[in-house]
């Protein structure tokens, strides 16, 4: 099965540009993601942090 895939993406032209597109997307999503941890302020992340934690105590409070 593996041959027969091999053989056939070989044959198709520019086929070598999918897999640089694919490693670009993952790098620059990933460093994006990594700027973006260092600079949130800290206290949104405090905020979004105790989100859990209010809705489990409104929920306790309604029973």
């Amino acid at each position: 099965m593996f041959k027969f895939v091999k053989g056939y993406m070989e044959t198709i032209d520019g086929v070598a540009t999918y897999p640089i597109i694919s490693l670009l997307i993952f790098f620059i999503f990933f460093m994006v993601l990594f700027f973006w941890v260092f600079t949130a302020s800290k206290e949104y992340i405090k905020e979004v942090s105790e989100l859990p934690m209010e809705k489990d105590n409104q929920q306790n409070l309604e029973l």
